[in-house]
């Protein structure tokens, strides 16, 4: 079985470099299936999903989801799951999402806060655009300065005593 599963995903993974991503889909589909077991079926699946115009939101994030719990290590998997909810305006899951990948990845913490930051700060008002008001905005503001700051590792007052030195 394990074997009929690596050439699945080899094919899919072929697949989406043809940019044929809907029977990409389809063979991580069919790997997850045969083994539902395997993270990189359910990652595959979910990220070739995302190409697929009549994919539904639920699935694909169902399938990183799946990934992430089958293989909870892999900070891949969270800070992928966290961008495709940055585009779908889930900010919430998100911000959950590149956390935690910063917690298993310490190292590169940083970059998935940063990332966070600099994607909510776009993105949100944009998802947003119908109800952004003064307030609306500064949250987001304050939440993408927050986060630029933990990659940075200064804390909020810190940061406004090193900007306040001369």
């Amino acid at each position: 079985m394990a074997e009929e599963v690596d050439k699945l995903i080899k094919q899919a993974n072929q697949l989406m470099e043809k940019e044929e991503f809907a029977k990409a889909m389809s063979k991580f589909d069919k790997a997850a299936k045969t083994e539902p077991s395997n993270a990189e079926a359910w990652f595959g699946k979910a990220e070739a999903a995302i190409l697929v115009p009549k994919a539904k939101l639920e699935d694909i994030l169902e399938a990183y989801n799946k990934a992430a719990e089958l293989d909870p290590k892999n900070p891949v998997y969270q800070s992928s799951m966290g961008s495709f909810c940055i585009d779908a305006g889930m900010f919430d899951e998100a911000e959950a999402a590149y956390s935690k990948a910063a917690e298993i990845d310490p190292d590169n913490a940083p970059y998935y806060y940063s990332e966070y930051a600099v994607e909510m700060f776009k993105r949100a008002p944009i998802v947003l655009e119908d109800t952004m008001d003064d307030a609306t905005e500064e949250m987001i503001m304050k939440k993408s300065l927050r986060f630029l700051l933990k990659s940075i590792g200064l804390e909020e007052n810190d940061a406004l005593e090193l900007l306040q030195r001369k």
